[in-house]
């Protein structure tokens, strides 16, 4: 059986992207999944996206990550999702698709989409760190000298060590001299860094935030992979209207055999 598949990166946050608004992907397959992802015996990327039908939106995303495994919200992948349902004219400029963790609105114009993000409405604090779910969980700790950090290392550590088997994504960041942040990720089921993610940017700009690191409710992030930018609405510790903005586009196109 073949089917066409597109690479998207948002940030070099890298996606297999299928069009499955016929149902013809196998999607309870797992093992499938985690092989097309494999950067050795697959395709090779963070995660696979499914674009399919649904009934009230303009579409439906379902994501996998790279384990095979059906994921929370993926940011970096949402936005992949909109240049997708662009290039498949489904969409114009504007659109709202559905997600495992509900509805979405966003704006394409070129190669940037502009994503809204669920509404954050709790930020635990912890000895030195904040967790709060922007779509996934997240973890935030800030550190020095970011660019030598052991992150696969003390990413690992963390996210099973505190967060147990379930796990959370786990985030490092510290102040550029631009005046905005620097990150890196470490993202459980992928299991390892990644480039890019934007639920984690979406936390570590509201973590900054509520830190009263910045004063700012429009930040600018950047992960290893390029450059985002967060802007939110807060009021009493309720964040709204939370934008996610970069560049998402098609690296190529190919066919899968399984």
């Amino acid at each position: 059986m073949e089917n066409i598949f597109y690479k998207y990166q948002g940030t070099g946050n890298d996606f297999v992207m299928i069009d499955n608004r016929n149902g013809h992907f196998p999607k309870e397959d797992n093992k499938l999944i985690a092989k097309i992802c494999h950067r050795r015996f697959g395709v090779g990327s963070d995660g696979l996206i499914l674009l399919e039908n649904d009934e009230t939106t303009d579409f439906r995303m379902v994501y996998y990550n790279a384990d095979g495994n059906e994921g929370s919200m993926c940011g970096n992948g949402g936005r992949c999702i909109v240049a997708f349902a662009h290039f498949l004219e489904i969409i114009k400029k504007d659109t709202v698709f559905i997600a495992v963790d509900g509805l979405h609105e966003a704006t394409i114009v070129g190669d940037v989409v502009s994503l809204k993000m669920t509404d954050v409405s709790e930020i635990k604090e912890k000895s030195n760190a904040l967790f709060m779910n922007t779509g996934s969980p997240h973890h935030v700790q800030m550190v020095k000298k970011l660019k030598s950090f052991d992150v696969a290392k003390e990413g690992a550590r963390i996210r099973y060590g505190i967060y147990g088997e379930k796990g959370s994504n786990i985030n490092f960041v510290e102040a550029n001299t631009a005046g905005g942040f620097d990150i890196r990720t470490y993202e459980r089921g992928v299991e390892d860094e990644t480039l890019s993610c934007g639920t984690g940017v979406t936390a570590v700009a509201l973590s900054m935030y509520h830190l009263g690191n910045t004063k700012d409710k429009t930040i600018a992030v950047n992960a290893l992979g390029g450059h985002l930018e967060v802007t939110f609405q807060e009021e009493d510790g309720f964040y709204s209207n939370i934008f996610l903005k970069g560049e998402a586009k098609q690296v190529f196109k190919g066919e899968l055999t399984w």
